[in-house]
């Protein structure tokens, strides 16, 4: 069985948006033995002229096809393609159709302007989440997700997040084999929790001018020692006081809360990806005790280290 993959464009669309999916579907194809078919479409069809200045052949609206799954991309035109009557009616379609609809980071918007995500739980480029949320009051968004399934609908954050969705897309269709030797010949990760965050703490925390990089950099490396105010201005070469307030002009948050979120990014990742007991996962990131780290989850991702490793397991199999 052939399975139809349609590509929605625009002026101005993210190339890797559209091109990432391709390639991911196209190589799985040729290891399952039920290969993809996709086509590009965009409101007139023709040459569609990318961000970067590249262009790919569409298909025009007036001439696709129902599909099996419609795949909306991302890239600076998607407020102008927003206000597009018929490609929004061409969603509204295919939603009654097609198995899935997907979007890749800023393609959510169309998708919440066509109706689709009300109250779903979606994500989309972290950067624009909060716009997302504002525009759309009743729509769900993790603006921390690198892809979410909710329905029909799969929504997936920036730009190479849709490689992470179309291999979850593989999964699900041709198994978790085929889907991992895609990966292999992508040489991307094979899989990234959909949970899992958009952007690591350090370069969240990475000051403009990196004055603390290379410090953040020691702490991320030491999270198994007592990491005080005293400890870190040492490291530093400042006074503590200097360097309390030095550090939350430049990087935003108080040395304690950056030791912090390095411990929990460092804690989940462990969680998610090792079988190592919490208690061993607490010891070795500075927690020590494990019922201080499950408190420190609960305020940070809502759940306890226990739901997030059964959460990863389930998205993994």
């Amino acid at each position: 069985m052939t399975r139809q993959i349609g590509i929605l464009l625009y002026p101005d669309f993210q190339l890797l948006d559209a091109a990432g999916v391709t390639a991911a579907f196209e190589i799985a194809g040729g290891f399952g033995g039920a290969p993809y078919e996709m086509t590009p479409l965009s409101h007139h069809g023709g040459l569609v002229r990318s961000s970067s200045g590249m262009t790919i052949e569409t298909v025009p609206l007036a001439a696709a096809r129902s599909f099996d799954t419609l795949i909306v991309v991302g890239g600076e035109g998607h407020r102008q393609a927003m206000s597009c009557p018929e490609l929004l009616d061409f969603i509204r379609h295919q939603a009654r159709t097609a198995r899935r609809i997907c979007s890749v980071c800023t393609g959510a918007f169309l998708l919440a302007e066509a109706g689709m995500l009300d109250g779903r739980r979606v994500t989309t480029h972290w950067q624009q989440a909060p716009a997302m949320a504002a525009q759309f009051p009743k729509i769900r968004v993790s603006a921390d997700a690198i892809h979410i399934h909710d329905g029909l609908i799969w929504t997936s954050a920036g730009i190479s997040a849709g490689i992470d969705m179309a291999l979850a897309l593989i999964a699900e269709d041709l198994g978790a084999d085929i889907a991992r030797r895609t990966a292999q010949q992508m040489v991307v990760f094979y899989h990234r929790p959909g949970g899992q965050s958009q952007f690591s703490a350090l370069l969240e925390m990475t000051s403009p001018q990196e004055r603390f990089a290379e410090l953040l950099g020691w702490i991320r490396s030491n999270l198994e020692q007592r990491l005080t105010v005293d400890i870190l201005a040492s490291q530093a070469g400042m006074s503590p006081r200097n360097f309390s307030r030095s550090f939350r002009a430049a990087v935003g948050m108080s040395p304690a809360r950056a030791v912090e979120k390095l411990r929990l990014e460092t804690a989940r990742e462990r969680v998610e990806r090792s079988t190592l007991p919490i208690e061993a996962i607490a010891v070795m990131t500075g927690f020590h005790d494990p019922e201080r780290m499950r408190r420190a989850f609960l305020r940070e991702f809502h759940q306890p280290p226990q739901a997030i490793r059964r959460n990863a397991v389930v998205e993994a199999t």
